[in-house]
């Protein structure tokens, strides 16, 4: 076989397709995000960007950054190893503590990057559970999918956010099976939220377990940022809490939190954490802060909400077809992965403005669109140069808009 032509030959038809994914290479500035610099060849370009999962600039606070040079200057740079080989540093105990305490579990247990903790917590859970079968939201994540898959337990599929549906799938098994439930409470995409409370109410009916990935909810809801399911006062319900250190709390890593049992369980049998080296001090140092930070203080979520309703009413006053959904997340709908990207390259180009083109198989084919997360680092400036180039690029592409409100 030819695998060179073979990987040319495939990578052309994705080409073809207009979903070839492009990463843009930028410099974040500190203290200036979301301003930033592109790096075009030996050229470089200011640009601002609008689709970063830092969702409050967490990323760039100054706590986050002291505390991060405090680690590094007292631990130095790397862990050292796995947390069972001389890895465990003293600031993921804190953290993790952090974490549990943010959750109102007993305990938490940290993972090299969200992605892992649910490839790992799912993936161990439901293989090592006797006969136990999976029950998966239909637009989970792929870190999800993955780590059922890799579980090899049977598993179904329920319809999205379709608590109904659920209950008519887990009637299917007695009481003697052992069940898992897994679903998000924030959907990346579509930015729509599950009903919770619903889908524990058929859990409980059916003695199964819950697991709720809360990655794009952590930081941003609830009185202290423990995402959707503190806001509604469901944390005790719910057996397994997963989310990221990555987005609202502006580093990187992942976990879950869980009674203590369950998670020495987690931490005893998946070799996703068994043998990843442990996340560098100075992150877990800086999660800690971040975390901490957010527990108090409710500034930056209600400016965050503050730009993103702004941007919603001045996309609706210009007619940009955008989701109606509860959350944070605007997707811009164009419903075409050529005029998606291309959108996306003149907005870069023409007006240094970053939007990703979100394309299959993120989303369905028809349903491309841009992504947009405001921030509580957007200011009305950047707002107003968003709006006048969507609106002058829309025009450009001959798209749809809606009808404006009189």
């Amino acid at each position: 076989m030819d695998f060179e032509a073979f990987f040319e030959q495939q990578l052309d038809g994705v080409r073809e397709e207009g979903r070839y994914r492009v990463f843009t290479d930028i410099k974040r500035h500190r203290g200036s995000f979301p301003q930033a610099t592109r790096f075009i060849g030996d050229e470089t370009q200011a640009v601002t960007v609008w689709c970063s999962n830092d969702y409050l600039g967490m990323g760039q606070h100054p706590i986050v950054i002291e505390a991060m040079h405090d680690a590094l200057d007292e631990c130095g740079a790397g862990a050292g190893g796995t947390r069972n080989i001389s890895g465990t540093n003293h600031h993921h105990v804190l953290l993790e503590r952090e974490l549990a305490d943010l959750h109102g579990k007993e305990s938490a247990l940290l993972f090299t990057s969200g992605y892992v903790s649910n490839w790992a917590g799912l993936g161990t859970l439901a293989s090592r559970i006797p006969d136990c079968v999976v029950f998966s939201d239909a637009l989970n994540h792929a870190s999800m999918i993955e780590g059922i898959r890799h579980s090899r337990a049977p598993y179904k599929i329920w319809q999205h956010n379709d608590p109904e549906d659920l209950d008519r799938k887990l009637s299917d098994f007695g009481p003697e099976i052992p069940k898992l439930v897994a679903f998000e409470s924030v959907y990346s995409m579509d930015g729509d939220i599950a009903p919770i409370a619903e889908i524990l109410d058929v859990c409980e009916a059916h003695g199964a377990m819950s697991y709720i990935d809360e990655v794009h909810a952590v930081g941003l809801y609830g009185p202290r940022g423990g995402g959707v399911a503190e806001r509604e006062g469901l944390m005790d319900r719910i057996t397994v809490i997963e989310g990221t250190l990555g987005k609202a709390f502006g580093v990187v890593g992942g976990y879950i939190a869980a009674s203590a049992d369950l998670v020495d369980f987690v931490r005893t049998f998946a070799s996703g954490f068994i043998f990843s080296t442990a996340l560098p001090p100075a992150v877990a140092a800086g999660a800690c802060a971040s975390i901490k930070h957010l527990k108090t203080s409710d500034a930056e979520r209600l400016l965050q909400r503050d730009r993103v309703a702004k941007v919603r009413r001045r996309l609706d006053a210009i007619g940009i077809p955008h989701l109606d959904n509860p959350s944070h997340i605007i997707p811009v709908m164009v419903g075409d992965a050529h005029k998606c990207k291309r959108i996306s390259d003149w907005l870069m180009d023409n007006h240094g403005i970053y939007v990703q083109p979100i394309n299959y198989p993120t989303v369905p084919v028809g349903t491309e669109r841009l992504r947009l997360t405001p921030s509580p680092v957007h200011d009305d400036g950047d707002i107003e140069r968003l709006i006048n180039a969507l609106s002058e690029i829309w025009s450009q592409c001959e798209l749809a808009r809606m009808a404006t409100a009189a």
